[in-house]
């Protein structure tokens, strides 16, 4: 029984997902033990290779149909393999981006032709996903982008640079975000696929050094003329591209304050053991009625982050979780992970500031989820929309 005991989701209970998530677990434990990750984190990116072990292990492309190479899940079977994942600290592993944001593109949105050309090697690992989208000093303001995708015989010549791609060094294949009208804002958008093998003009730039998150690659990228034929607008129609975007930001941002959420909970859970073992004043620190008090506080908000979370994804399995909805759960539960983690380093003292700790990495770890997937000055901005 874990420290911290939260409700979970009631598809866990399902046993059909409780023999596949034992699977996933112990490819973790055999494929990404402690030693392996702690040399993704001094590389700055996970190795290609364990990318073709996760999708020999049919950790890939878990919910994309079986007529295209997937494995005919659902959402849960993606969560399943998020929460695994998070569980066995396996740092770095895009399999969130890749699983739940990217491969829905192409399933929900893709000609035939180009799900049965990508999907395939997508589950299989032979290539491996990232999107372009955001640009420097351009941020969340999506519709004022500046790459282009402008027409040029039988395809589409790609101009621009981007930063902040996760998976940037490692991925093959980019979801390109690029203005095929630079004329129209959200209607001049379309979405570019591209092969980066012996793709000329393309370029990826520096690996960006982070503040957390360590094992994971994030990069800028430079397109110079780069060539994708016409067949290679995702849909197979220009100016579609806004539009596919924002019909699947609730399902990135659920899956944001799900891991936020594991996260709240990994921090209780560390903390609670620390402290009633550390001593001071002639007792342990989990003795003080303050240190009581403040983590009961923190486990009753976590527990409510946890079912709220948890409603969201009952909604999203029904095809109900509304873009406000899914808005609110990032920014709230993403705030209460800063919030936690920062008073479970406090209740470590210096040994929270020591990077030998969990903690430590936990707090560097946070900061960025209330950034990405829209920052959550923009989640207000949405929530307020919907009053």
């Amino acid at each position: 029984m874990p420290v911290i005991d939260v409700p979970q989701p009631e598809f866990m209970e399902d046993e059909e997902i409780a023999i596949f998530a034992d699977a996933v677990g112990k490819f973790y434990q055999q494929h990404a033990p402690e030693k392996r990750v702690e040399k993704w984190r001094e590389d700055g990116q996970v190795e290609r290779e364990f990318w073709n072990e996760a999708g020999a292990a049919g950790l890939l492309g878990v919910s994309v149909p079986v007529e295209y190479g997937g494995h005919g899940g659902d959402f849960r079977h993606d969560m399943v393999v998020i929460d695994q994942q998070a569980k066995h600290n396996v740092d770095g592993f895009a399999a969130s981006l890749h699983n739940t944001i990217i491969l829905p593109y192409l399933v929900r949105h893709g000609t035939e032709e180009q799900k049965q050309k990508y999907l395939p090697k997508l589950v299989s690992g032979e290539l491996v996903s990232a999107i372009a989208m955001t640009e420097p000093g351009v941020g969340s303001d999506l519709q004022s982008i500046t790459t282009t995708a402008l027409k040029d015989g039988n395809g589409y010549r790609i101009n621009g640079s981007k930063t902040y791609i996760s998976n940037g060094q490692t991925a093959d294949f980019i979801v390109v975000v690029a203005k095929t009208d630079p004329n129209e804002r959200a209607k001049g958008i379309s979405l570019m696929l591209l092969e980066t093998e012996g793709a000329e003009g393309f370029e990826r730039g520096r690996k960006l050094d982070k503040i957390g998150l360590d094992a994971a690659d994030t990069s800028e990228l430079f397109f110079d003329n780069v060539f994708v034929p016409a067949e290679n607008v995702l849909g197979g129609v220009e100016g579609k591209g806004f539009y596919q975007l924002m019909g699947e930001l609730a399902q990135e941002r659920l899956v944001i304050a799900m891991g936020a959420a594991t996260g709240i909970e990994k921090a209780l859970e560390t903390t609670v053991e620390y402290v009633k073992e550390r001593k001071a004043f002639g007792q342990t620190i989990w003795d003080f009625q303050n240190t009581q008090f403040v983590l009961a506080d923190l486990k009753a908000r976590g527990t409510a982050a946890r079912v709220f979370v948890n409603d969201c994804i009952a909604k999203l399995l029904k095809g109900e979780l509304d873009v406000a909805t899914a808005a609110m759960a990032k920014y709230w539960v993403t705030e209460l992970q800063s919030e936690v983690v920062d008073k479970c380093l406090q209740l470590h003292g210096g040994a929270g500031y020591i990077n030998d700790y969990p903690i430590a990495k936990m707090y560097r770890d946070a900061r960025i989820t209330r950034i990405f997937g829209g920052s959550n000055e923009v989640m207000k901005m949405l929530i307020a929309r919907s009053m």
